[in-house]
């Protein structure tokens, strides 16, 4: 058979490019796969007050600000902490589910490297068949029940898969008063839209570790090739103490920190390992920063600022069309962009990337193409 090693490296860097290049468009067309979803889901009464689209759009949006793995679960556990009485994660390695965090537990720090019970009817399901389960209490972990407390109604398993593998389960319920609220359909899309977004950052790291080495694998196609990472596995360094002997027999090896032997104890959620994610679109300058703390606030606040006005763009097609044609793009959307310009001013506007402006920057930018006469005469600048 032809060797065909030669192909590997022109692959690599067609990757590369199409991944830099498309990154920003994947991110809205991961928000707009979201609401054609919701908006395909019967209405139902057991709605929760305020709950719409445009909340579940925010939650998903404040996922994929995440600039690294812990970043992105913390926000998956926030926003489904707004869709259930009480939400908690579980890392899945070598068939052991161990706690990472929680909300709403009347002790939050309990969940940290609780081991479920594999052989729990409802976590067997949600881990063998990759699918949401919704189970009585007697389907769940007993000793979860007895130490957490008996929900009102069902608890759900929701696995986060990321190639085709349970990386870990969400579970959610409603509360042990049965006043709290349950809602699968809007944790589903959040643990589905949280899914996507980690296949698309892990793969834009791999894709920016093979970059620099294109050059020299066109010259040794095979040793490229052997030499190739295998798929990055976001909670490899997740391992609690009672998980290290199940882990040491798992499909995937656990990575071994090197340089100390008996490293001091850390808590759960500092065992995350980060993926910084690559930025897909020139960013503006960034003004002055001190330290590489600012520097990274800097490019937080844009990339937040960018989301904000995509989210504006997305969901108002028409009035973005109409007001280029008129230019009068501010008037006609003067209340979606004071209320996204509010919430970045909550977010940024008492840091220092405050001097940067990046949301007005944002607007002309990508809003007006470049060109502030589209916004109108009432537009501030």
């Amino acid at each position: 058979m032809t060797d065909r090693g030669w192909m590997e490296p022109i692959v690599e860097r067609v990757v590369t490019q199409v991944l830099e290049k498309h990154a920003g468009q994947l991110r809205t067309e991961i928000v707009r796969r979201v609401m054609e979803e919701i908006a395909a889901q019967p209405a139902t009464e057991a709605a929760p007050t305020g709950a719409n689209s445009a909340d579940l759009a925010r939650a998903v949006t404040e996922i994929q600000l995440g600039t690294s793995q812990k970043e992105i679960l913390k926000a998956l556990l926030d926003g489904c902490a707004h869709y259930a009485a009480r939400v908690a994660l579980f890392v899945v390695r070598g068939g052991l589910a161990t706690g990472w965090q929680g909300r709403g537990f009347g002790a939050n720090d309990s969940i940290k490297d609780f081991a479920l019970d594999g052989k729990a009817r409802a976590v067997v399901r949600a881990i063998g068949d990759r699918v949401f389960v919704s189970a009585p209490a007697a389907d769940l972990d007993a000793r979860f029940v007895h130490d957490f407390g008996t929900p009102a109604g069902e608890g759900r398993f929701l696995p986060l898969v990321l190639k085709d593998k349970v990386a870990a389960l969400v579970y959610a319920d409603a509360g042990t008063d049965g006043v709290g609220q349950l809602d699968a359909g809007s944790l589903d899309l959040l643990v589905l839209s949280t899914s996507a977004w980690l296949e698309v950052s892990t793969l834009r790291k791999q894709a920016a570790h093979k970059e620099p080495s294109i050059d020299r694998a066109e010259s040794r196609p095979v040793a490229a090739a052997e030499a190739a990472p295998a798929f990055n596995d976001p909670f490899a360094a997740h391992a609690p103490t009672h998980a290290m002997a199940a882990a040491a027999t798992a499909e995937v090896a656990v990575p071994v920190r090197t340089g100390a032997a008996h490293p001091e104890p850390m808590a759960a959620e500092e065992v995350v390992p980060v993926v910084q994610t690559a930025v897909a679109e020139p960013e503006p300058s960034a003004a002055p920063a001190t330290s590489s703390a600012d520097q990274d606030i800097h490019r937080k606040a844009q990339r937040f600022a960018r989301l904000l006005v995509d989210e504006v763009k997305l969901y108002n097609q028409a009035k973005v069309a109409e007001g280029r044609k008129h230019k009068d793009l501010y008037d006609r959307l003067k209340e979606a962009i004071e209320k996204s310009r509010s919430t970045y001013q909550k977010r940024y506007g008492n840091t220092v990337a405050a001097s940067g402006n990046y949301f007005q920057h944002e607007l002309v930018r990508s809003l007006a193409e470049d060109d502030v006469s589209i916004m109108g005469a009432n537009f501030r600048h």
